[in-house]
């Protein structure tokens, strides 16, 4: 395991994300708080979700000494509109077929705050879905209920695996954390490399 120089907090419910983190070697404990995600109409696609990232980790601003927090939020972005979680089995059904045989953008924002620093950043990836018949998208959202899932599906499920022949930017990104990035953001505080 990699060893931090403070308690390393993923501040997330995620469990894509916890697996991610610790397939990455890292040590640490989940912690999560509401959090409103609310953000203003008028900001650009691409600063949502560094945005959110950051007032996540604001919520233990009070609580942050001697830990390092971490915080994420993803978004999927076509023709500049934001799909979020979908409401129930309709929405998800509509945002796959807006998704189906186009290319989209994923893209991650990652906040870092400890006591003395505040980093916040973000990871793009286009993903290309192929043509999906209505009956994938049926089975899909029967199957895999993606409704925990910004854009109505999951990058690791049955309808990524058949559906998105190609992506350009990580693969990690997509799942809900640019490790890469992380990585490169933590390791300044990693005590045994």
């Amino acid at each position: 395991m990699l060893t931090l120089k403070y308690p390393l907090v993923l501040a997330s419910g995620s469990p894509r994300r916890q697996q991610l983190l610790k397939d990455a070697g890292f040590e640490f404990t989940v912690q999560v708080k509401p959090t409103d995600e609310d953000f203003p109409d008028t900001m650009p696609a691409h600063e949502v979700p560094a945005f959110l990232a950051r007032k996540k980790a604001e919520a233990f601003q009070n609580e942050v000494q001697n830990q390092i927090i971490l915080t994420a939020d993803t978004i999927v972005v076509v023709d500049d509109e934001i799909l979020n979680k979908p409401k129930d089995a309709e929405e998800a059904s509509l945002m796959l077929r807006k998704l189906s045989g186009r290319r989209h953008q994923v893209i991650t924002g990652v906040c870092i705050m400890t006591q003395h620093e505040t980093e916040c950043f973000i990871d793009t990836t286009d993903v290309f879905f192929r043509n999906l018949t209505q009956n994938e998208i049926d089975y899909y959202i029967q199957k895999h209920q993606p409704f925990d899932k910004a854009g109505s599906y999951g990058v690791q499920d049955f309808i990524g695996m058949v559906g998105i022949p190609r992506m350009e930017g990580s693969y990690f990104t997509v799942m809900g954390l640019p490790v890469h990035k992380v990585y490169d953001a933590l390791s300044k505080w990693i005590t045994n490399l």
